[in-house]
């Protein structure tokens, strides 16, 4: 029986670690935090600008890693970049919902073909590294209970979940089948530092952020009653690092979840008070955005707190007020 190391962070040092989207918003926080911990990173991006990829994000340590600009639907690059990488952090991938519904063969060019050339890559090239693939709680669909853990029914309601579904499972199957060390967590609303917040084709409270800095009106589509869970970034981060590093976690799916499910109107409301100010309004549905809505959603956390022992730790009101710091400060560079 595999048994879960008692200091996780320690076996990082000196291990060769590849991150996919490591320039994007998790990827970029993830290369922070691994290279403060003595890992050798090797980060991949495409930096295809509708994907968030952003070289600012490391531009701290840039002299601490290194970066290959390329795509993951380059099944001969990838052969390359995955030889002798201990760990590889899979976090590319195409994450807009409606992209996905306007141009669905990208998305699973991406989100599905792509993932299973990494897998092949890691097969026959590097079948000894362990690989932790960002899912999301997409993939749910609309919730028949709340709080969705991980037994509930698989019923995306768009092209984006059910390729991400896709992708996941193929990481299951080559654990199962050929004994590659996956694991997947399924992610829900993450925030921090480094997001995008140029456009709302990532996440709406990345929106919200740079409209309230600068003075514009949140709008909130439906009633507002719509509630979700979030994550801090740094509390994802965490969650990945526990997964890399132990045993148990190989083949294992987990949901990662927030303490503090909030509607959209006092997210909003929380969002203007740590501001110091601003104004929310309600608007109809875009029918668009109407159709691929999933309604109020939740996480249940409990397996991945009682396997590996995570759980977030940082607040939504102190998360917030650390993201609206920072983008104070570095807003020009996310424009």
């Amino acid at each position: 029986m595999p048994t879960v190391p008692t200091d996780h962070l320690a076996g990082f040092r000196g291990k060769h670690v590849l991150v996919t989207g490591g320039l994007g918003f998790i990827g970029s926080n993830l290369a922070h935090r691994l290279v403060d911990l003595g890992a050798d990173v090797l980060i991949v991006d495409s930096l295809i600008p509708e994907y968030g990829g952003n070289v600012f994000n490391v531009h701290t340590i840039e002299d601490r890693l290194r970066v290959n600009i390329a795509d993951m639907r380059d099944e001969h690059g990838l052969r390359y970049l995955v030889q002798e990488q201990d760990i590889i952090f899979n976090l590319a991938g195409q994450v807009s919902h409606t992209d996905s519904m306007i141009d669905p063969y990208t998305d699973l060019e991406i989100n599905a073909r792509s993932q299973l050339s990494l897998l092949e890559a890691c097969r026959h090239g590097n079948p000894a590294a362990k690989i932790i693939f960002a899912s999301t709680r997409q993939i749910y669909g609309r919730p028949t209970y709340l709080p969705v853990d991980e037994r509930h029914p698989l019923q995306p309601t768009d092209v984006n979940g059910i390729n991400k579904l896709a992708g996941e499972w193929y990481h299951i199957v080559y654990h199962n089948v050929y004994g590659l060390r996956a694991v997947s967590l399924r992610l829900t609303n993450t925030f921090g530092p480094r997001m995008r917040i140029r456009d709302a084709r990532q996440t709406f409270i990345g929106w919200w952020i740079r409209q309230l800095l600068e003075g514009q009106t949140l709008h909130i589509f439906g009633d507002g009653l719509q509630v979700r869970d979030f994550n801090y970034v740094d509390d994802v981060v965490e969650a990945m690092l526990m997964a890399a590093a132990h045993d148990v976690a190989d083949g294992q799916i987990y949901n990662l979840g927030g303490d503090e499910p909030i509607n959209l109107i006092n997210l909003a409301r929380l969002m203007i008070e740590v501001n110091g100010g601003g104004d929310f309004a309600l608007k109809p549905f875009p029918d668009d955005r109407k159709r691929i809505d999933i309604g109020d959603f939740y996480g249940d956390y409990r397996k991945i707190r009682s396997k590996l022992g995570w759980r977030p730790q940082v607040g939504l009101r102190e998360g917030l007020t650390r993201t609206i710091e920072f983008f104070r400060t570095h807003r020009e560079h996310y424009l």
